[in-house]
């Protein structure tokens, strides 16, 4: 069982977005504090909110069960909260803040093996810190166990040298827990009820009480401003580059590249810089993306290429080629081997194998086949004023330069649309269709213009 801290208002983030919602690699904090606990096995997950309860709820929906902090009273009586739905279980308890969302599934493994393997009411997290100014000093018995935490404000000298540092995460045996929290009192300068007391009182009953410290101080970050929210992003954030390194990415600049939380990147992709890969983007393996790319909730295959684009909930095929300057907003579905070129913008549109669109057009709320050239400067006119319109252009037909096709119409297959042409009729099948007037040529015409525009200047200098 897990119990998540998420009812602190968060006065220090100066925020109307209550604190636990603020985004760590695209991800709000208590979204990665609950993955992390899921990925321990869990069987039930409490979240304990309080102000903002209906934002939290909102994001998390399903995932977990709540419990209402009305008044935040402290952490021992955070967690109270949750006696009525697992007060009467067995076994162990995680309790973790919902700020600290770089503690690791590992890191809550081990100090779960820890605390059962040796039988303990109460294991800590904890880490040791060169400067631990601020944070809770864990202080242990001689054979190893902890006699009590001190807080930064009550340590004596001796206990003020003390590195080790509670993280504010603890396992604890369910039945005991909730006995010791009916111990706990107020009286202290901030009339709250501590969840550490719950330690100093399980150790004057005797109880085996433990700390676990873990290797990686980062763990410990509970994230209550935005200078902590900036550290924890930016180790969160070294984090995943390391991880997607390991597995055979390659990422040419690590301080210019962004990847979110929940991106899947395959082997052999290289990432160039400046690129954010964002929320649940998938990429294949041999691609190259970037530089200055934004991608969000795409899905991308095998060794494509994409340049200095934005890409928005689209669909991008293998050996596909994007950009430069592309922007493929929701609803693009691109088949394999098409190219999207500079200053295209494709809207809800899906563009078959091996279609080109390779400069300066706008494709929206259309269906092209395979093998179609759409010429530079040509437009899907798909919108009156009040309605969208669909524009369907099939197998291998071409399409000029500045073309206008004026939805909604369909070219058919193998058709051929003449450059310059504004298209409101379809256009069946191997048919050729031409929708500008006829040229005419004046001999010796353009220096009658010439003349009588510099006429037209003179008059106006001499005014």
């Amino acid at each position: 069982m897990a119990i998540v801290l998420a009812a602190g208002q968060g006065k220090r983030m100066k925020s109307k977005l209550y604190k636990v919602l603020h985004p760590v690699c695209g991800k709000p904090m208590v979204g990665h504090v609950l993955d992390t606990v899921k990925q321990v096995n869990c069987e039930r997950s409490i979240v304990v909110v309080g102000h903002g309860a209906e934002a939290v709820q909102s994001y998390l929906g399903e995932a977990a069960e709540y419990v209402l902090q009305e008044q935040q009273l402290g952490t021992g009586h955070a967690v109270k909260q949750a006696k009525p739905l697992i007060g009467s279980e067995e076994g162990s308890t995680i309790v973790v803040c919902g700020d600290t969302p770089l503690v690791t599934a590992e890191t809550l493994e081990s100090l779960t093996q820890l605390h059962e393997s040796r039988k303990a009411a109460a294991t800590v997290l904890t880490a040791d810190m060169n400067n631990p100014k601020g944070y809770g000093r864990v202080i242990r018995h001689e054979d190893g166990g902890v006699l009590r935490i001190v807080e930064q404000k009550d340590c004596t000298p001796e206990e003020d040298a003390v590195r080790e540092i509670n993280t504010g995460t603890y396992c604890f045996d369910n039945a005991k827990l909730f006995a010791a929290l009916e111990k706990v009192t107020n009286k202290n300068v901030q009339q709250e009820f501590y969840l550490t007391d719950v330690i100093g009182i399980l150790v004057e009953q005797g109880e085996v009480v433990l700390g676990y410290q873990t290797n990686d101080y980062a763990e410990s970050i509970g994230i209550n401003d935005r200078v902590a929210l900036s550290e924890a992003e930016g180790l969160m954030r070294k984090r995943i580059n390391h991880k997607h390194m390991l597995n055979g990415v390659t990422i040419l600049d690590t301080t210019s590249t962004y990847i979110g939380a929940d991106v899947t990147i395959g082997s052999d992709t290289v990432i160039h810089p400046g690129t954010l890969l964002k929320g649940n983007t998938v990429i294949g393996e041999n691609s190259q993306i970037g530089p200055q790319s934004d991608i969000t909730d795409s899905t991308i295959g095998d060794g494509v290429t994409i340049k200095h684009s934005v890409l928005d909930h689209a669909e991008v095929g293998s050996r596909t080629t994007v950009g430069p300057f592309a922007y493929l907003r929701p609803g693009t579905k691109l088949g394999e081997e098409v190219k999207i070129g500079d200053f295209v913008e494709v809207k809800n549109a899906k563009i078959d194998d091996g279609s080109k669109v390779s400069h300066l057009s706008y494709i929206g709320d259309a269906s092209i086949g395979k093998n179609v050239n759409v010429g530079c400067g040509a437009i899907t006119v798909n919108y009156d004023g009040y309605n969208k319109f669909m524009t369907e252009i099939e197998d291998d037909a071409f399409i000029g330069s500045n073309v206008n096709l004026i939805a909604p119409l369909k070219v058919g297959k193998g058709a051929y649309v003449v450059a310059g042409s504004t298209i409101t009729q379809s256009v069946s099948e191997n048919d050729l269709a031409i929708a500008r007037k006829r040229q005419e040529n004046k001999p010796g015409y353009a220096e009658k213009i010439r003349s009588r525009a510099k006429a037209t200047k003179a008059n106006k200098d001499k005014e």
